[in-house]
């Protein structure tokens, strides 16, 4: 599986804006691309105009795909002006147990 996390500011009055935006992109992307398998929107604990985006996807290739897709562009169209990010925190694959090395 391959994971990413990334996080936005967005000015308070453009805070539902951005909700929205992220949500129909988050279950349109379920919906349509089998590679997406995880799309959640959290808001951050201590700044409520902070958010997080925290997605997973069957490789590296399912998320080019979804970067490269409609619901993509539709919410950067949306976001773009008014919202700070994204800022990279996690990009890169789970390490599974049977990749595990042993000492």
């Amino acid at each position: 599986m391959y994971h990413i996390a990334v996080s936005f500011d967005v000015p308070a009055e453009r805070r539902e804006q951005f909700v929205a935006a992220a949500l129909v992109d988050g279950r349109d992307s379920l919906a349509d691309e089998p590679g997406t398998r995880r799309f959640e929107l959290i808001e951050d604990a201590q700044d409520p105009n902070r958010f997080y985006l925290n997605e997973a996807y069957t490789d590296e290739a399912a998320f080019d795909a979804h970067c490269a897709g409609e619901h993509f562009a539709r919410f950067f169209a949306v976001i773009e002006e008014f919202a700070r990010g994204p800022v990279w925190l996690i990009r890169g694959t789970r390490v599974e147990q049977a990749a595990a090395v042993s000492s």
